[in-house]
């Protein structure tokens, strides 16, 4: 992790969303592969449900297959936490990977409160308090933001 991951990035909506090109890529990414290995897991499930299908029974006409599935996933898993650590290292913390939601760490009123952004939105347009989530995030005013701590200037 580079020293500036070290310390804790604090977002202006500005620079949020001059990051949200890259910040795009990688989220897209990772809900593309959070479905993708969401429905393998189920249907892997599916198949050990079924009479014979064991993966450590080496007879079973689904073991080879159920192995290399769940080497598969393992892999994958791991792509995932890659993703995950670069938007860490970007100072973007995931929220939702089956939506694309991401926080930006920010300063209301001299408070931590997060930026919030979900993929398939033009730009961070949102956000919410550290305890609150997607489903309460509210109409970010820029005005209402400020960069530093002990700065109550507008952004504007």
């Amino acid at each position: 992790m580079n020293a500036e991951a070290q310390r804790k990035l604090i977002f202006t909506p500005e620079e949020a969303n001059l990051r949200l090109p890259l910040i795009q890529a990688i989220v897209k990414d990772i809900v593309e592969l959070y479905q993708n290995l969401h429905d393998r897991q189920e249907r892997i499930s599916e198949i050990k449900r079924l009479p014979g299908a064991s993966a450590r029974d080496e007879e079973s006409a689904y073991s080879e297959e159920l192995l290399q599935a769940e080497l598969d996933i393992e892999n994958d898993m791991e792509q995932l936490k890659a993703y995950v650590t670069e938007l860490l290292d970007l100072g973007v913390e995931l929220e939702d990977p089956a939506l694309g939601v991401v926080n930006f760490p920010a300063l209301r009123a001299g408070k931590e409160i997060y930026l919030c952004w979900k993929l398939g939105e033009e730009e961070v347009s949102h956000w919410h308090t550290l305890d609150e989530g997607f489903s309460e995030r509210q109409v970010l005013f820029e005005e209402s933001l400020n960069h530093e701590n002990d700065n109550d200037e507008p952004l504007i």
